[in-house]
C-alpha cells in the first residue's frame, strides 16, 4: 500500500486514525496494539506471505533482547543473533547476487527464485540496533507490543528513517500521545500534504525526464547534453522522492503524536560530502557511524586506518541499498569521496571552513557535480549502462548538443525539460526545506496570535493570526487536492526497493 494511493488516504488512514483514538479512550495498550496490528496490515497488503516473516523476526529479536538483559554471557549472545539478522537479510537480499557473481568466474550454480520482502533492510537495522543497544544497557522498557509497535510503525517501516529504541519507547509509554492534539494534527497533515506533493507533482514529473536516459542506455550511448538532462532530472526525482517520502512518514507520525527524527535535511545545500552525509539519509549515516564505523576503530587508530574504515563503511552502505555492482561501486565512490574531503581538510587545515563566497559557491558546485555523477550507478541497471551515461556527460559519445536519445524529434519536450530542470534547482538549492517551512510557518502563526492576545488584553480573538491559520490551511488544501488529481499508478517511493 503507497502513500500516494486512493486506499491509503481515503480508506486505511482515516479508519486507523479513527480507530486508535477511540479505543486509546478505554485503554491506552489497546490504542498501541490497534497501532501495531494496522501496521502488520499495511505491510500484508504488498505481499501476505512476507508478515509471517516480519513477525518471526521481531518475536526473535525481542526474546534474544530479553535474554541480554539477564545474561551474563551478553558477548556471544548479541554476536550470534546480529549474524543470524544479517543471514537473514543476506539470503533473501544477496544470494542470487553471490550466485551470478560466483557464475561470471566459471561456477554453474542455480539462481533461486526469491522475492526481497518489502522493507527487509529497513526492519533488520532497526532490530540490530535494538540489540546493541541493549547489550550495551541502553534499553529499559520492554513492553512487547510497544515493541512490536516500534519495530512495525507503519510510516516509517517500508522505507525509515531507521529508528533506536530509545526514541520511540517513550513516546510510546507517554499518556498524552493517546488523545488528540489539534496543534500536532495542523503539524502532521501540513507536513504530508507537502510531502505528497513533493513525490507526486516534483519526483514522478522528473522521472518522465530522467527514466528514458537510462532505460535506452542499455541500447545506445547518449551524447552529452541528452546525458546531463537525464542524470540531473534523476537527481531531482531521488530529491523529492525521498524527501517528500520522509516528511510524509514525519506528518503520518504527527498524526498520532509520534515525533520521528529528520532525517532528511537539504543535502544538496552542503558544500563539500561530509556535510553532504549529514544531510542525506541521515539516520542511515549515523547507523553507519555508530555502528559500523566506530567499532572499526573510527579515527581513534591513525589516519590510514581512519580512511580505510569510512570507505568499508560507505562500501558496505552502498551494498545495503541493493544487490548489484553498481550499488558497490556508487557506495566506493563516496567512500573515496570521503577520503579525499579528510585530506583536504588535513593539507589545508581548513576543518570544513570555506573562505569567502566564491570559495563557498565553488564548493558547493563541485560537490553537487560529484553527487550527480554518483547517482549515475545508483540508477543504472549495470555497470556497462554507467560506463555508457559517464562517457557521454563528458562527451566521449559525440558533444554537438544532440538530444534525441531522450526526446525523439520533439524539441517541446526538450524545453520543457530544460524548464522543470531549473524549477528544480530554484526550489532545492533558493527555498528552505519543509521542516524549516512548516516550522517558520507555525512560529509565526504563534507569535502573532501571542502578540494580538497581548494587545487585545481578551476583548476579541487573534484575528490576523486566525487569518493567516486560514491561508495555511488553504495552501496546504491546494498541495493536497493537486497532489491528488495527479497521482499515478504504480509509482511506489524509490527506496521502497531497499
Amino acid at each position: 500500500m503507497l502513500f500516494n494511493s486512493y486506499i491509503f488516504l481515503f480508506a486505511y488512514l482515516p479508519v486507523v486514525f479513527v480507530g486508535f483514538f477511540v479505543i486509546a479512550r478505554k485503554s491506552e495498550s489497546l490504542g498501541a496494539l490497534w497501532l501495531a496490528l494496522a501496521s502488520l496490515f499495511f505491510y500484508g497488503w504488498w505481499n501476505p506471505q512476507f508478515v509471517s516473516l516480519l513477525l518471526a523476526s521481531i518475536i526473535f529479536n525481542y526474546v534474544v533482547g530479553a535474554w541480554l538483559l539477564t545474561s551474563t554471557q551478553k558477548k556471544p549472545i548479541l554476536i550470534a543473533s546480529i549474524t543470524l539478522n544479517i543471514g537473514l537479510l543476506c539470503f533473501y537480499k544477496y544470494f542470487n547476487f553471490f550466485v551470478s557473481t560466483a557464475n561470471t568466474f566459471g561456477s554453474n550454480f542455480d539462481l533461486l527464485n526469491i522475492i526481497l520482502p518489502l522493507g527487509i533492510s529497513f526492519f533488520t537495522f532497526t532490530q540490530i540496533a535494538y540489540l546493541v543497544d541493549v547489550y550495551e544497557g541502553k534499553v529499559h522498557e520492554t513492553h512487547f507490543i510497544h515493541y512490536l509497535l516500534f519495530v512495525t510503525w507503519f510510516p516509517h517501516l517500508i522505507a525509515g528513517p531507521i529508528l533506536h529504541h530509545r526514541q520511540m519507547m517513550p513516546q510510546f509509554a507517554n499518556k498524552s500521545a493517546y488523545r488528540p492534539d489539534l496543534e500536532s494534527i495542523s503539524i502532521g497533515l501540513s507536513f504530508f500534504a507537502l510531502g505528497l506533493f513533493k513525490k507526486v507533482v516534483l519526483a514522478d514529473q522528473f522521472a518522465e525526464f530522467a527514466n528514458p536516459l537510462f532505460d535506452t542506455g542499455r541500447s545506445s550511448d547518449p551524447m552529452l547534453l541528452a546525458s546531463w538532462i537525464g542524470a540531473l532530472a534523476y537527481t531531482f526525482q531521488l530529491y523529492f522522492d525521498f524527501s517528500g517520502y520522509s516528511d510524509m512518514a514525519i506528518g503520518l507520525s504527527r498524526l498520532f503524536n509520534i515525533q520521528l527524527p529528520i532525517n532528511f535535511d537539504s543535502p544538496y545545500k552542503a558544500r563539500n560530502i561530509i556535510d553532504f552525509w549529514r544531510r542525506w539519509h541521515i539516520t542511515l549515516s549515523n547507523f553507519l557511524r555508530d555502528y559500523l564505523y566506530i567499532p572499526l576503530g573510527g579515527n581513534k587508530k591513525g589516519k590510514f586506518r581512519r580512511h580505510f574504515n569510512l570507505f568499508s563503511a560507505m562500501l558496505l552502505g552502498g551494498l545495503w541499498h541493493g544487490s548489484g555492482w553498481n550499488f558497490v561501486l556508487w557506495g566506493a565512490m563516496h567512500g573515496v569521496y570521503l577520503m579525499i574531503n579528510h585530506f583536504w581538510r588535513y593539507l589545508t587545515g581548513s576543518n570544513g571552513k570555506q573562505g569567502g563566497w566564491l570559495a563557498k559557491v565553488a564548493s558547493g558546485c563541485l560537490t553537487f557535480v560529484a553527487v550527480v555523477f554518483a547517482w549515475v550507478p545508483f540508477r543504472s541497471y549495470s555497470l556497462a549502462d554507467t560506463l555508457g551515461i559517464w562517457r557521454g556527460m563528458i562527451g566521449l559519445n559525440g558533444s554537438n548538443l544532440a538530444i534525441k536519445y531522450i526526446f525523439p524529434n520533439d524539441a517541446a519536450s526538450a524545453q520543457e525539460a530544460f524548464r522543470w530542470l531549473a524549477l528544480g534547482c530554484i526550489l532545492v538549492f533558493t527555498l528552505p526545506n519543509t521542516q524549516q517551512l512548516v516550522n517558520k510557518l507555525f512560529a509565526m502563526r504563534a507569535s502573532w496570535a501571542a502578540k494580538e492576545l497581548k494587545s487585545l488584553k481578551g476583548k476579541k480573538g487573534p484575528e490576523l493570526a486566525d487569518r493567516f491559520s486560514a491561508l495555511l490551511g488553504i495552501f496546504i488544501g491546494c498541495c493536497f487536492f493537486l497532489s491528488v488529481l495527479m497521482f499515478k499508478k504504480n509509482s511506489p517511493f524509490i527506496y521502497f526497493q531497499f
